[in-house]
């Protein structure tokens, strides 16, 4: 059931739908992520050689290069702060890294790191704005380059 009121979405909403957001990720479906987003989303990786995309088809080509470069990923969150239709999750990313991940050579090895992200939802509940930091300290210490 929604518990949103004018426009205003309860935590247990932003759960939901975050986990769904997760949920897809960790299938390396697409069209899932891509569903979850606003059609004007702001997705904006910071790092990521592309910078900033700013809509549902403008942020795919992350996510296919995403899915090439980790597998067999699952979030687990450590830690989420709310606001008025925000969330901020603190959550650690566990898989492998056969491609280049953050444009780091993985090799099929084992990979964990921790990730940061920023949601803004819209009223619908659709997530506008996705901020995201990446502990590349982390993914460089365990993915050493030759």
């Amino acid at each position: 059931m929604t518990t949103m009121t004018s426009g205003v979405l309860s935590r247990e909403e932003m759960d939901r739908r975050m986990d769904a957001h997760f949920g897809f990720e960790a299938r390396d479906d697409v069209e899932g992520v891509l569903a979850t987003l606003s059609h004007d989303v702001e997705h904006d990786i910071v790092g990521w050689p592309a910078g900033p995309a700013h809509g549902r088809e403008a942020t795919r080509g992350f996510y296919e290069a995403l899915f090439q470069d980790l597998s067999d990923g699952r979030f687990t969150t450590l830690r989420r702060l709310y606001g008025e239709n925000f969330l901020v999750d603190d959550s650690l990313w566990e898989g492998f890294a056969p491609g280049h991940p953050f444009g780091v050579s993985g090799g099929g090895r084992p990979l964990k790191f921790r990730l940061l992200h920023v949601i803004e939802f819209a009223d619908d509940g659709d997530i506008a704005r996705e901020n995201v930091w990446v502990d590349l300290a982390a993914i460089l210490q365990q993915l050493p380059q030759q």
